[in-house]
């Protein structure tokens, strides 16, 4: 019983030696685990108003009708303490229990600042564009932005302040007056309490709240062993696991790093182990795990930002989500099943993978994920109503998934009561939730508060205006041409900048630019979408693919570069829906012509991906991976006569390729 036991866990064995290396890797690429040590008393205080202040957003939400401006600005008054409260003024810090006076002093006086706003909203209204001549409001305004941008240093980096302080310097520079701008950017709607902190306000939180539930009731482990027991025994296992994983880990989580590192510590050394070289088992990860924030229904917070730009309820917006997202882990999956093909890797032998039957066990785990889905389908409830019930049904499946070792259900269970250990039966992973939640939210608000600065920046100077008309004379009216520089414009952006702040200001710049250019409105939303997200996997920054190789031990920018020639769906996706925004369901005459065209970009993604590789079913020259990068192309790109092209190509080179190689083996016998 005990050796069949430890064959059932030998896939997991690989973890061992690099899960002491896990928060040093999140330390390193995530400032969210950048965090002070508090201990005993201090720490308790903490737990405790970081579950209070998750609740608050909870009825916040749900309940509270207040004015806008005293909801907002109580709310970011609370981000700031606990802000200070959680992250210290450097890497690095390893003090226990200490907090220095500056650092008391810019928490109280910061969160002063957004609490006095609150308590003097009414004033502020009133008076209006007036209040620029109180020199008492002007310092408050400028001490409340000042507190969010060292916040944001501490929690998110500086590549985002840097384009923020770009664009202010700017500002003042055409002549706007100071007073101007710290009454735009804290006192008014286009600036830190624009629509961005304000989507925070109504149901982001609420869904990083019930992603924390969703990490405590065990559904990620449950997904590596799904992903385990569907895909691990086939050629280059560990690696599909990897993407499967991913792709059902993102449905939850909207972390490109959180991802790479939570799953990579299990993964990377279970693909080196089967002989991946360690960039390719890290770029897998990486580019896998980014997936993970286009995944519905979760899709990471601008998911929710998008519902709120373009007015278009989330629900839909989750289905539009569904056929990119299925190319994007279609692209890779192919790309690694070559990979292992061409070094001839095996799957992960029989008797080491999970059981179904235990598996089955174990499916109510995805009940909170279910429940979510319907209630956002059904459109009766709001979108915060939904996720609160959800986060209640997650209550629920908790207490069960702690409850059940009691009984001798599980294998867990089994094993705690043959060494004599009563499996334990606490409650307190409800606080801890909530804790989690509040804690993941902080850098999620402070971003879309800088990027509320940032649009405030744009709109009071017209640089939109400025450049839609520079990039409209750069392509000539030509919209591939556009959609080449927006790119561009996304991933340079987006290099060390959170995804939400990215999509924020992509979606106040750019997305105007290609709906200019008559592309659907929507389509252009998800097109800089996506761009802002690949950034976590291009080089230079890549900051997933460098979280990946410090588990794998590899060259952080070779696996940047495999990361991002593995997600060359991600680039090629967003071009089909600008274009043709069939694929997100979007005018659509009939089902063939979805049908077709999903058939006919994952046709195209596998020619592309083939010729990337350089492998089919043998190692494949210069000239056929150019030509099978062409017919990948033509059938990517819309058109019926571009798809029939493409494919006649594809089938001819498949067909020689296979013939030859057939043809070599009977040679060799």
């Amino acid at each position: 019983m005990k050796k069949k036991k430890e064959k059932e866990t030998h896939i997991y064995d690989d973890s061992v030696g690099t899960m002491a290396d896990v928060e040093a890797v999140m330390k390193k690429y995530d400032r969210e685990s950048n965090t002070r040590i508090w201990e005993g008393v201090p720490k308790r205080v903490i737990h405790y108003l970081m579950a209070a202040f998750a609740i608050y957003c909870i009825i916040d939400a749900i309940f509270l009708t207040t004015l806008q401006e005293v909801r907002y600005s109580v709310f970011m008054g609370m981000i700031i303490l606990l802000g200070f409260l959680t992250f210290p003024v450097k890497k690095g810090y390893e003090r226990v229990n200490y907090m220095p006076w500056y650092d008391i002093l810019i928490m109280i006086i910061g969160s002063g600042a957004y609490f006095f706003y609150s308590a003097n909203a009414m004033t502020v209204i009133r008076l209006s564009a007036r209040i620029m001549a109180n020199p008492m409001y002007m310092v408050i305004g400028l001490i409340g932005i000042l507190a969010l941008v060292e916040l944001c240093r501490r929690c998110v980096g500086l590549p985002i302040l840097c384009v923020a302080g770009v664009l202010v310097i700017y500002t003042l520079a055409i002549g706007i007056s100071p007073q101007q701008l710290i009454r735009t950017l804290f006192y008014t709607a286009n600036g830190i309490f624009s629509t961005p902190v304000g989507v925070c306000v109504k149901f982001i939180v609420i869904f990083i709240i019930f992603g924390a539930f969703l990490e405590r009731t065990g559904v990620a482990d449950f997904f590596i062993r799904f992903a385990n027991a569907a895909v691990g025994r086939f050629s280059g296992g560990p690696a599909k696991v990897a993407v499967v994983a991913s792709a059902l880990e993102g449905m939850a989580s909207g972390s490109s790093v959180a991802n790479t590192v939570g799953s990579g510590s299990i993964t990377i050394p279970m693909m080196k182990r089967m002989g991946y070289r360690p960039e390719f088992a890290a770029a897998v990860e990486a580019a896998a795990s980014t997936g993970g924030q286009i995944m519905p229904p979760i899709m990471g917070a601008a998911a929710f930002l998008m519902a709120e730009f373009t007015g278009i309820p989330y629900g839909r917006i989750a289905v539009m989500a569904i056929l990119p997202a299925v190319l994007y882990f279609t692209g890779i999956f192919i790309a690694v099943h070559l990979e292992a093909k061409k070094m001839g890797l095996e799957g992960i032998p029989k008797e080491d993978l999970p059981k179904p039957k235990e598996l089955v066990k174990e499916i109510y785990l995805l009940l909170p994920l279910i429940a979510l889905i319907y209630l956002v389908g059904t459109n009766t409830y709001t979108m915060a109503y939904s996720a609160t019930l959800s986060i209640l049904v997650a209550m629920i499946v908790g207490v069960i998934h702690k409850i059940i070792p009691h009984i001798g259900l599980t294998k867990e269970g089994e094993e705690e009561e043959e060494k004599g250990e009563k499996p334990s039966l606490s409650f307190s992973w409800i606080m801890d939730a909530f804790e989690n939640g509040s804690r993941s939210s902080i850098t999620v608000v402070v971003a879309c508060g800088i990027a509320g600065i940032i649009s405030g920046c744009i709109t009071v100077t017209g640089l939109a205006s400025i450049l839609l008309g520079t990039i409209v004379a750069l392509s000539h009216g030509f919209v591939i041409i556009a959609l080449l520089l927006t790119m561009l414009c996304c991933i340079v952006l987006g290099m060390g900048v959170p995804t939400t702040a990215n999509y924020c200001i992509m979606a106040g710049v750019c997305a105007p630019i290609l709906i200019a250019l008559n592309v659907e409105p929507v389509a252009a939303h998800f097109f800089v979408f996506y761009f802002g997200i690949v950034a976590d996997i291009t080089p230079p920054v890549a900051l997933a693919a460098y979280a990946g190789s410090a588990i794998a031990k590899s060259d952080p920018m070779r696996t940047g570069l495999v990361a991002t020639k593995l997600a060359i769906a991600a680039f090629i996706v967003p071009y089909v829906f600008a274009l043709n925004p069939a694929m997100l369901f979007v005018n659509v005459e009939s089902v063939f012509e979805i049908v077709q065209i999903c058939i006919t970009a994952l046709f195209g993604i596998f020619g592309i991906a083939a010729a990337l590789n350089g492998y089919l079913a043998r190692p494949l020259n210069i000239a056929t991976r150019i030509i099978m990068a062409v017919a990948g192309l033509l059938m990517v790109v819309p058109g019926t006569i571009t798809d029939l092209i493409g494919l006649v190509t594809l089938v001819l080179v498949f067909v020689y390729e296979y013939g030859m190689k057939k043809k070599s083996e009977i040679k060799t016998a």
